[in-house]
């Protein structure tokens, strides 16, 4: 009963977290056509209507306050990247969900960088915001991508979604001695958010993308692009793939 209870807290956290993001995107978007662009299968229309009216987002002139906490129970953690630098690989390791629209529908699209090299280790394209379709399988990826790192203390940085604590998703984090951190405001998960619009802006707007598998295929393509091919100022204009191939040679060599 419990976790009946705990997974629709869950299911509406993630409604309203997403709905937020949305905002920003299209300010004057009504929720009904919110409802039927997300689809979300957990809930009915009159049901998102009344969530989004009971968290203050039903004005089609609402100001975004981008609400990330919720008082029902919802299980947060503490931020734990506040004044840690992200100087060595598998330090932290930040996570985002965004949308992409096509269609007339939403589709959703889950990275996971590692904050020291911005290489994007993990993602997944999905047709729901549920976690066995976002942040599980995008974290599986990262995992894999480090097989042979021992990840105890790494830093799991976040929003407050409901994928970030789903049961599944913490076995795994539990599993890798990976330690769970969530943002209280936006720009506390900045390096993550940024990537949406990368990849979305820099990327995927250039594509001819009409159905979901070309969205998957150009997702792909993209991130590949990003990690191999594009030079990155912060890392003295190194791709993050050779970045982190400079990082691990430095580090072998001064061992």
């Amino acid at each position: 009963m419990l976790d009946s209870v705990n997974r629709r807290r869950a299911e509406r956290f993630q409604v309203i977290n997403m709905v937020n993001k949305i905002r920003e995107d299209h300010p004057t978007m009504g929720c009904r056509d919110m409802y039927y662009k997300l689809m979300p299968e957990f809930i009915g229309r009159d049901s998102f209507e009344a969530l989004c009216k009971e968290a203050g987002l039903n004005s089609r002139t609402h100001k975004n306050m981008r609400r990330t906490t919720d008082s029902t129970g919802v299980v947060r953690f503490d931020n734990l990247t506040e004044n840690i630098k992200a100087d060595r690989l598998n330090k932290i390791w930040t996570s985002d969900i965004t949308y992409y629209e096509l269609n007339g529908r939403f589709y959703f699209i889950t990275f996971i960088l590692d904050a020291c090299s911005s290489r994007i280790i993990g993602h997944v394209v999905s047709k729901t915001l549920r976690t066995e379709e976002t942040t599980l399988p995008a974290i599986k990826m990262a995992i894999k991508a480090r097989t042979y790192s021992d990840l105890t203390g790494l830093i799991f940085h976040s929003d407050g979604g409901g994928q970030y604590y789903d049961k599944e998703f913490l076995k795994l984090t539990s599993k890798n001695k990976i330690k769970n951190s969530m943002c209280k405001y936006p720009w506390e998960n900045g390096i993550a958010e940024r990537i949406n619009g990368v990849i979305k802006n820099n990327y995927l707007k250039h594509r001819r993308i009409e159905n979901y598998q070309d969205l998957i295929r150009e997702v792909d393509h993209a991130v590949q692009m990003y990690n191999y091919d594009k030079p990155h100022i912060r890392l003295n204009r190194n791709t993050p793939v050779k970045f982190e191939n400079k990082m691990i040679l430095l580090h072998q060599q001064t061992s």
